[in-house]
């Protein structure tokens, strides 16, 4: 019974998650579709950005860097609110 509150409480809280369900790797395709990796860096300036870009890369850093990738998904959601 309390792991069933567990799971519907973690349910609920994804409700109000604007980014629930959305890959990491598609927030990046979009910013890149976007921004272009240059306007990306100068927004977010960290180094996967600015030398020698790849998605590949960036996703590695950005799944070990909470900071960073807190960053992209506010510009993520910053770019979606303003179209």
């Amino acid at each position: 019974m309390e792991e069933n509150k567990k799971e519907q409480k973690v349910g609920n809280d994804q409700v109000n998650n604007p980014l629930h369900g959305i890959k990491l790797a598609d927030i990046l395709d979009h910013l890149v579709a976007e921004y272009g990796w240059f306007d990306l860096g100068k927004r977010i300036n960290i180094k996967c950005f600015n030398n020698d870009p790849s998605i590949k890369s960036s996703l590695k850093f950005l799944r070990k860097t909470p900071w960073a990738r807190e960053k992209v998904e506010n510009l993520y959601l910053y770019s979606k609110k303003n179209k």
